[in-house]
């Protein structure tokens, strides 16, 4: 089916949560306030929906190919990607300086769901490039910069990330590749990389690998690794390609999903070493990556918000065709299209809820992001940064993690018409599996959210946000009605077991840590629920006012009704989670290692 780009509920967000006004006020984003984002939005969802959108299917069924270490993308993705690039959509938030447009990451966000929506697998090598290109503007020399950036952002060249090897996959202390330093300031780099996307393909003139190395002599573990810049072509001095560097794909794997995105093993130096370019200084890759893989990780999130939309549209499309069975409340006299049946629309409200509400988290996180970077009190920067901080693995966590049930109720509403592949439902369930292992797991954002994101301040953030949600739980106690009650109620419930859960972290983090980060995972999965369950509440809030002022009544009382179904099916959710934590940590490492 057709994707259609949710642009009018992504302008909500961004007008009324994330206030777009109020980011356009902000230094170098004089010129991004409503009337700007409403343009972006309108053409990135014309561009996507003709152009990227009807290539998704093609892509699962005709993957990227690799033959004698060439790599062939699937018919159009190079076509689609050359339109990409000369829209300018590579550099919507990079530095006008390096030749992007300057936008913030509020309106980048919402074109990169549209993105994913249209084609998660195309959108994985913007994603990559996106994060090549922090890294260099964060770390690389004037010289780096000059020579690689302008390209980049351009899409002329795209990026690539290599962390992973065979013997070391989130462990990176355990890297293996070498970098051997020459005469003339280089290094060669020798060593293979496996599970790199994009690592080999036909859509750029050259691909600029980032590669975690160790240099002779370097220190043993995570503290002995550097960053290089390995070209797969070298680079003359009046910016041409020169010669084919030593850096070759030997394979690309066969995947559950994503099949387009060639994930390639590239081998570095098998004949005399492929010459490389340290970023930044010796020993401090390891650092300056995390600038790559923390931009990655909020775009995964959004990953999971756009395949689970792609998965809602097209449930709703067969809700509304197929006819099954009479209705129970005998409505219809016979059979009846199936999104009269109770259950039927229960599973659609659950999509429609878990992707409004991680759009919501998404986009005010993004918000945070803009005022982080450019505000211009020290103090309004600090607090928007550890805000995002702490959103950052709820955004990557919470929504990858919905993906997979959102999907799978895709599939489900189809019934056995799910189950076949040509319908095309099972695509985004197959797809999204993906998305919460790489960039990290979900257990890895959770260890992160309970150690460094709750117990480093001793919970300090986590309960700073608690205190915003308490705030709207009154806004919503005095607006009355039950929609607004019920949410009131049910986040404050979900709000005190997420206090619970941080003291408990925070008492168990040290002493008890088998205990504290056996929840770690239910932790994170309740802390994206109440956030989402808050913003959702916040949406209700501004669909009242809008409703009293006779605005758009059909848009706003659906905000309304997803909020209260997300309070009452949803929120709930938490206490369970609470209950496991704080009392089922000892019995997840009982069983001796023997028994299993």
């Amino acid at each position: 089916m057709s994707y259609k780009a949710p642009v009018k509920d992504l302008l909500f967000n961004m007008k009324h949560l994330a206030n777009i006004e109020a980011v356009a006020q902000l230094p170098g984003f004089e010129d991004a306030g409503l009337d700007t984002a409403q343009a972006v939005l309108e053409e990135c969802a014309k561009f996507n929906e003709d152009v990227i959108a009807p290539l998704n299917v093609a892509g699962d069924l005709q993957p990227s190919s690799w033959k004698d270490g060439v790599v062939t993308t699937t018919p159009g993705f190079k076509e689609a990607f050359k339109q990409y690039a000369e829209g300018g959509w590579q550099g919507l938030q990079h530095a006008p300086e390096f030749g992007g447009q300057g936008l913030p990451k509020t309106i980048g966000a919402a074109c990169q769901e549209i993105l994913n929506s249209a084609n998660l697998s195309f959108a994985l090598c913007p994603l990559l490039t996106d994060g090549a290109i922090e890294a260099l503007v964060t770390a690389g020399s004037d010289e780096l910069k000059a020579t690689y950036l302008d390209k980049l952002i351009s899409g002329q060249w795209t990026g690539t990330m290599n962390l992973t090897e065979p013997q070391a996959g989130s462990d990176l202390a355990l890297v293996r590749s070498r970098a051997e330093p020459q005469p003339d300031g280089c290094y060669k780099v020798f060593g293979t990389k496996i599970f790199i996307t994009y690592g080999e393909h036909d859509m750029a003139e050259n691909i600029i690998h980032l590669v975690l190395a160790r240099v002779q002599g370097a220190p043993e573990g995570v503290k002995g690794i550097s960053l290089f810049v390995v070209p797969k072509f070298l680079v003359n001095a009046d910016g041409s390609l020169g010669a084919r560097n030593d850096a070759h794909c030997v394979s690309i794997e066969h995947k559950l999903g994503i099949k387009a995105s060639p994930t390639a093993v590239l081998q570095f130096g098998d004949n005399g070493g492929a010459t490389g370019y340290l970023v930044g200084e010796e020993n401090r890759g390891l650092e300056y990556m995390f600038i790559m893989m923390n931009a990655a990780r909020y775009a995964v999130g959004l990953q999971g918000i756009s395949v689970s939309e792609r998965s809602y549209q097209q449930a709703v499309a067969y809700a509304r065709e197929r006819v099954q069975s009479r209705p129970v409340d005998g409505s219809v006299k016979g059979s009846a299209t199936i999104i009269h049946h109770p259950d039927v629309r229960r599973m659609l409200m659950t999509m429609r809820a878990l992707i409004e509400g991680t759009r919501a988290t998404a986009i005010t996180a993004a918000a945070a992001y803009d005022a982080a970077h450019k505000h211009p009190d020290a103090q309004v920067r600090q607090d928007n940064q550890t805000f995002y901080e702490f959103m950052v693995p709820l955004v990557k966590g919470y929504s990858t993690e919905i993906s997979q049930e959102v999907t799978a109720l895709g599939v489900q509403v189809h019934g056995g018409m799910g189950f076949i592949e040509e319908t095309g439902s099972a695509q985004h369930y197959r797809d999204c599996k993906i998305l919460t292992i790489y960039e990290g797991t979900t257990a890895i954002q959770a260890n992160d959210l309970v150690g460094r994101k709750t117990g480093r301040d001793g919970g300090a953030v986590a309960k700073a946000i608690a205190a915003q949600i308490e705030q709207t739980e009154a806004q919503l106690s005095a607006l009355g009605g039950e929609p607004a009650q019920a949410v009131a109620r049910e986040l404050a419930l979900a709000r005190q077991a997420f206090l619970d859960v941080v003291d408990y972290m925070v008492a168990n983090g040290r002493e008890n840590p088998n205990a504290a980060y056996a929840g770690s995972v239910p932790y994170l999965m309740l802390a994206g629920n109440l956030v989402a369950g808050w913003n959702l509440g916040r949406a209700l809030l501004v669909a009242s006012a809008q409703l009293s002022q006779g605005e758009d009544k059909a848009f706003y009382e659906a905000k309304i009704t997803t909020a209260h179904f997300y309070a009452e099916h949803i929120l709930p959710r938490t206490a369970a989670l609470r209950s496991a934590i704080v009392n089922g940590g000892h019995s997840v490492m009982e069983l001796p290692m023997d028994a299993f």
